[in-house]
Order: structure tokens, then C-alpha cells, then sequence
């Protein structure tokens, strides 16, 4: 028997009345592209919860900082989930591909700082392609990064550690049951499981090591630790926007807000460990 129908929220992020005139007349010069994924998170959680954070991220940023929001990619490299149904990836080269056209199209329309908000792991792609927009007309950031990240986690007081919470664990369920609660199935507060040792992750796919999706610790999550973890990335981004806006804000942007204070997944270990 199917699951039945249920109507969610469309995803917050931009305004659906936003017109071309409302961004020339609020015209930013960072743009942030949400970036996400397709792939199984669990039976609790939905395949587009890398996408839900990536853009709950970004909405956040956007109503700190004067930033261009971009509507997300919604599929990208998530082929070591490939053994769940419902997971759908593309290539490395693809969403390079996509990601760069899209930094073309702002550099030729005038922004010239693109913010790639990643909001799965396993886009490993994706240092590369900021680390290649050097000299190309346009520059780029990647966010957040592993500082980031610790700095939300301790700031949140989330228990579990980033070696044990890599998938639909305490960080992404406690993100959803903040932002989009309605997301989030019972279940997840009886579906800990951990798998520290996936040194051959990327080889063998996440079934290897968990038969259920997840790899973490859900029953730790909540609504206050996901609120906590987001208004730390916002402060962390204060970094980033430094280095990519002009020293004088366009006409009509605001400069963004001193974070009261910048409390302190990292990419290269989680190469190392596994993906989100």
C-alpha cells in the first residue's frame, strides 16, 4: 500500500514574487548558490534533506548579509548512497560543469563572488572547482568549511562527534526538526546507529556500513540545537563576505552586521572517514 499524499511548504529561500527589478533595485555583489542533493537519509528523513539544509543555510546568510540568493541544485554526487531507492547523482564533471556555467552567467551580469553553500559531503568536486575559479574573472568561496562547522557544533552543544554523526545524524535531523519539522518521520529518535571505521567508504558504498542509511546519533537531535547551529554558520560567514564584497557596498546594499560573536565536517577528514 502506497504512502499517503501529504502537501509540504515549498522550501523558503526566495520570495516566489521576486522579480528581476527587485534584484537590480537590491543589487549584491556575493551571490550564493545552494548546492544539495538527491539521496537516501534514513527512513525518517526526506532524499532532499542535503537540499533543505543548503538552502535553509543560505536563507539565513541572506538575511544577514546582502547576498544574491540562487535557487538550488537539487542533485549532485551521491553515488555512494546508490544502493537506497530514490537515490539519483551526477557526474563530478556535471555538476563542475553546472557550477561554472552558473558563475559565467553572474560574471557577465556583474557579480563577480560566487559562495558555493554545500550541503552534502560527498561534492568533493566542488574544492576543486573553487580552487580553479583563480584568474578566472570570478571569485569564489566554499561554505562552510570544517571550522565552520565546529564552531555550530560546539555553539549548539551537539554530542555526538563529526566521526560518528556523518549521516542523517544529531546535526541534519536537529537542522530539519528546526527549519522544517514537518520533514522529519517518527523514528528517528530510535535509529542511532554508528559506524566509526569506513575506511573504505567511497569504494564500498554506505551499505557496507549501515543497513538502515543512517550513521549517527538522531535521538540526540532537537529543535534548539538546529536553531543554534545555523545562527553559528551566519556568524562564521562574516569571514567569508569579508573577502569576496568590495570594499564599498554597492548602492542600495547595507554593510552586513558585526556577529556578536564568532564561535569557533571538515572536507579533508571526511575524505577520509566518508560522506555526509
Amino acid at each position: 500500500m502506497s504512502a499517503p499524499y501529504v502537501r509540504l511548504p515549498t522550501l523558503r529561500l526566495l520570495p516566489l514574487e521576486t522579480t528581476t527589478e527587485d534584484v537590480r533595485v537590491g543589487r549584491a555583489d556575493v551571490a550564493v548558490l545552494p548546492i544539495g542533493s538527491f539521496e537516501q537519509h534514513g527512513p525518517f528523513l526526506p532524499l532532499m534533506t542535503d537540499t533543505v539544509i543548503a538552502c535553509a543555510i543560505a536563507r539565513e546568510v541572506a538575511s544577514a548579509y546582502p547576498v544574491h540568493c540562487l535557487p538550488p541544485v537539487t542533485i549532485s554526487c551521491s553515488h555512494e548512497h546508490a544502493a537506497w531507492p530514490g537515490t539519483v547523482s551526477i557526474s563530478a564533471t556535471t555538476l563542475s560543469a553546472v557550477v561554472r556555467d552558473i558563475a559565467e552567467s553572474l560574471r557577465r551580469s556583474g557579480i563577480n563572488s560566487l559562495v558555493l553553500i554545500n550541503g552534502h559531503g560527498g561534492n568533493y568536486v566542488l574544492r576543486n572547482v573553487v580552487q580553479e575559479s583563480a584568474g578566472c574573472g570570478i571569485r569564489m568561496a566554499l561554505f562552510p568549511g570544517p571550522a565552520d562547522w565546529s564552531a555550530a557544533r560546539d555553539r549548539a552543544g551537539v554530542q555526538t562527534s563529526p566521526q560518528s554523526d556523518m549521516h542523517a545524524g544529531e546535526v541534519e535531523t536537529s537542522i530539519l526538526l528546526h527549519d522544517h519539522p514537518e520533514l522529519v518521520r517518527t523514528g528517528y529518535e530510535t535509529s542511532d546507529f554508528l559506524a566509526d571505521d569506513r575506511e573504505h567508504l567511497l569504494t564500498l558504498g554506505m551499505r557496507a556500513y549501515t543497513e538502515s542509511g543512517v550513521v549517527g546519533c538522531p535521538s540526540k537531535a532537537s529543535p534548539g540545537k538546529g536553531k543554534e547551529l545555523l545562527a553559528g554558520l551566519v556568524d562564521s560567514f562574516a569571514e567569508y563576505f569579508s573577502l569576496l564584497a568590495p570594499e564599498e557596498p554597492s548602492a542600495g546594499a547595507q554593510s552586513p552586521p558585526r556577529p556578536s560573536a564568532t564561535a569557533d565536517i571538515g572536507q579533508p577528514a571526511d575524505i577520509r572517514r566518508g560522506t555526509r
